[in-house]
């Protein structure tokens, strides 16, 4: 993302041309490259955009929000709440994977890759797409929200039903942009061991997002990444 011509491949880039081109998109590329330069930045440069990749915007059935990448070394690699495949599983994706299995009785994955998701149609996204190691919330306010702002826009005035979990209160500041009212909007606090116990555990999204998704007809989500 800090070069100047970003390319996802697939419909988002044209969906996001306008948005590679704006001014403060520029100045997001500009702070990148400094940040790149002389910080240790989360996830790898050609990761930032994996949500996208990963997940075409026609083939988006969920979108699960969070809030920005893990600041660990090794952890990040630009899907919400997953990590690459062999790399120990973080404490906000361990809760997940409790409620996963008190929710819908789906064994607890071994592997923290959350990819089989994202080519379901699962969109894993952030709120803000990078992070300096060690500080969370780091790179807060330097333009991703707007960004992914736009994208939660789109998605949301999108004719077919889509389920939005918001998992968080800087994934919950989107709700607003979710327009249409086909979509299933689901609120919980952030898994992280500080809040998860607030309502995330119970909060039962992955059965009701099936259950949604099963009632229109949009096939369910199999929501077990053993097998990758």
């Amino acid at each position: 993302m800090s070069g100047q011509n970003e390319r996802i491949g697939n419909k988002w880039d044209e969906i996001l041309k306008a948005e590679f081109e704006a001014d403060y998109f520029e100045n997001l590329r500009d702070f990148l490259r400094k940040e790149y330069k002389y910080k240790i930045i989360y996830p790898a440069k050609n990761d930032v955009c994996n949500a996208l990749k990963f997940t075409p915007p026609d083939k988006v059935r969920a979108v699960i929000l969070g809030q920005d990448p893990y600041i660990n070394p090794g952890e990040a690699h630009g899907l919400a709440f997953s990590v690459g495949q062999g790399i120990r599983i973080p404490p906000s994706l361990r809760n997940i994977y409790k409620e996963l299995n008190d929710d819908t009785g789906v064994n607890i994955p071994e592997t923290g890759s959350l990819v089989s998701w994202a080519e379901q149609g699962v969109l894993l996204l952030n709120t803000v797409l990078t992070v300096e190691a060690g500080k969370s919330n780091s790179h807060a306010q330097k333009g991703w929200e707007k960004f992914t702002d736009y994208i939660i826009k789109y998605l949301g005035e999108k004719e077919s039903p889509i389920v939005f979990m918001l998992w968080g209160r800087n994934a919950q500041s989107k709700e607003g942009f979710i327009t249409n009212p086909k979509h299933l909007i689901l609120k919980a606090p952030h898994p992280s061991p500080l809040s998860a116990s607030s309502g995330f555990f119970g909060c039962r999204h992955f059965s009701k997002a099936n259950k949604f998704l099963a009632d229109n007809n949009l096939g369910i989500i199999n929501w077990s990444t053993d097998g990758q």
